[in-house]
């Protein structure tokens, strides 16, 4: 038997129980991992305080510990491995991080360095995964890494979880690019070149002088004003920009000459969505997406 921390709506209110639950099957592509440590996203609290997957949903989606068992078609890791990795929490019966035990895909799991700890390495999968999605997503600002720095974008928050990451992919790429943020210590430690305060008065201005050409615009903040501020910096030809708030709220505002997208990661899995409302069908990624350049 393994634990589950286990959703048990009541009272109109969702709770947490802490219950007894079967350790869960897997499938030959897939690694059964014994979790030591969770990392909490907002998509963890959105999805308990809106109940979005229902009674008997296990939540959590980022976590590191040591692979127990593996399929008879993994090749990428090992029993007694320590990985980190990613898992759609609560989209699937009983499946997430916040449990003794979670199943993944051996594509959403790597294995950790002795270097980094654990708790280090549970805070990676879904943030990176966010990055990449919302940077090459033909759904998202699809750009064409094969430009490099004939690419200039604007990463709004520098200093988020999925702000450090973006910021790392656009100087792997060589691409040009600003960012915003008040930390600027962490994020010039990342590669980063041109750092503004969204604070300033001319923060829109300043960053137009710098990168006169910018076409993208990841806003990694997604809040009421955010998305409309950074879309001043596109440039006159237009843009597109891409917000880290699913069903891009918050977009009603942004500049006329961009195009406004949004980045979901659960679509990396490669499966139809539900949850509640929400309904997003399969999305197919080109291959190039996929891989990272050895």
């Amino acid at each position: 038997m393994a634990k589950a921390l286990v959703c048990r709506p009541s009272d109109g209110k969702n709770h947490l129980s802490l219950e007894d639950v079967s350790i869960p099957s897997f499938q030959p592509h897939e690694v059964l991992v014994r979790i030591s440590v969770v990392a909490q996203n907002p998509t963890d609290i959105k999805s308990f305080d809106g109940n979005r997957f229902g009674d008997g949903a296990v939540l959590g989606c980022d976590f590191c510990g040591r692979v127990e068992d593996v399929g008879a078609e993994v090749t990428r890791v090992k029993r007694g491995d320590r990985v980190a990795g990613f898992v759609g929490g609560g989209q699937t019966k009983g499946i997430g991080a916040y449990a003794t035990y979670t199943v993944t895909d051996q594509r959403f799991c790597f294995k950790v360095p002795d270097a980094i700890s654990s708790e280090a390495a549970a805070t990676v999968p879904l943030a990176l995964t966010t990055a990449w999605l919302a940077i090459l997503s033909p759904w998202s600002l699809g750009i064409d890494r094969s430009k490099g720095a004939k690419n200039q974008i604007l990463i709004w928050g520098g200093s988020s979880s999925v702000g450090q990451y973006a910021i790392q992919i656009a100087k792997y790429f060589g691409f040009q690019f600003a960012t915003t943020c008040t930390n600027t210590e962490i994020v010039k430690r990342l590669g980063a070149e041109h750092v503004f305060n969204y604070n300033s008065a001319s923060v829109v201005e300043d960053i137009r002088k710098t990168l006169p050409d910018i076409t993208y615009v990841l806003d990694c903040i997604g809040n009421q004003t955010s998305s409309a501020q950074a879309s001043g910096v596109v440039c006159d030809a237009g843009g597109v920009l891409c917000t880290v708030q699913p069903g891009k709220l918050f977009t009603e505002n942004v500049a006329a000459r961009v195009r406004t997208t949004d980045v979901i990661v659960f679509t990396a899995f490669f499966k139809e969505i539900r949850a509640g409302p929400f309904h997003i069908p399969v999305r197919v990624i080109l291959e190039r997406l996929c891989v990272v350049p050895g």
